[in-house]
């Protein structure tokens, strides 16, 4: 098990710009315009995020201009109704999508990939908005630094499965990329390695190169010596 998971969290901005559900119309595009976002959570009295209002929802009302609002987006009665929407709550899509501050980068990037979108409001248990993470907020981890993810491979993976390695092992990151190199007694254990620093927080990829014991042929007559073994 490697060090503490970053969640979402540690990540997020907690500064958060929202509309209520009784926002008018007018009023959501100067916010959107005002803070250079694309999209904004609603919220209810409690600060309950009930839903998301975006540019696309109210793009209908321009649609409309070029006939009667029932004619936007022909058989889309939801277009056709925000076409002739006034209030957040009326041009919102709900309910919205998001994200619990407990929960991993991993979980909020499916999130987002599932849902193809690019930010999530972040809650609380009871559903009030504590945050938004973006697309952007989840790379941050890849700025850690390469000396502070080698010191928690070497702790959180390295220390822990190899109590007293046969040598030295050495952890090189650079840019994310973390090479393993030494000789360990198990040999088995190499592909847990890699699969564990693969999950520390900001690796970039992995380079495992752990070999197993230096082979005796006096002490291990069986097998062959490679080293002095004649070019095939």
């Amino acid at each position: 098990m490697t060090g503490r998971r970053y969640a979402v969290s540690d990540v997020m901005t907690s500064r958060v710009v929202a509309v209520r559900v009784k926002a008018s119309f007018k009023d959501i595009v100067r916010t959107l315009r005002q803070w250079q976002v694309t999209a904004l959570p609603v919220l209810d009295d409690e600060r309950r995020v009930v839903g998301i209002v975006s540019e696309a929802d109210l793009l209908p009302k321009e649609e409309a201009k070029d006939g009667s609002p029932a004619s936007v987006t022909a058989g889309d009665g939801s277009a056709a109704a925000k076409a002739t929407a006034v209030t957040a709550d009326q041009l919102m899509t709900a309910p919205a999508v998001t994200v619990a501050g407990s929960a991993t980068l991993a979980l909020a990037a499916r999130t987002m990939a599932r849902n193809r979108i690019k930010r999530l409001p972040v809650v609380d248990a009871a559903g009030v908005l504590t945050g938004i993470v973006s697309r952007s907020d989840l790379l941050k981890v890849f700025l850690r630094d390469d000396e502070e993810i080698a010191e928690e491979v070497r702790r959180d993976v390295l220390d822990r499965l190899f109590v007293a390695p046969s040598e030295p092992l050495r952890v090189e990151v650079h840019d994310g990329v973390v090479t393993v190199t030494g000789r360990v007694r198990d040999t088995t254990l190499v592909p847990v390695v890699a699969r564990l620093v693969r999950g520390v927080e900001g690796v970039v990829d992995v380079d495992c190169a752990l070999m197993g014991p230096l082979r005796h042929p006096d002490l291990d007559p069986d097998l062959p010596d490679i080293a002095g073994m004649p070019p095939a």
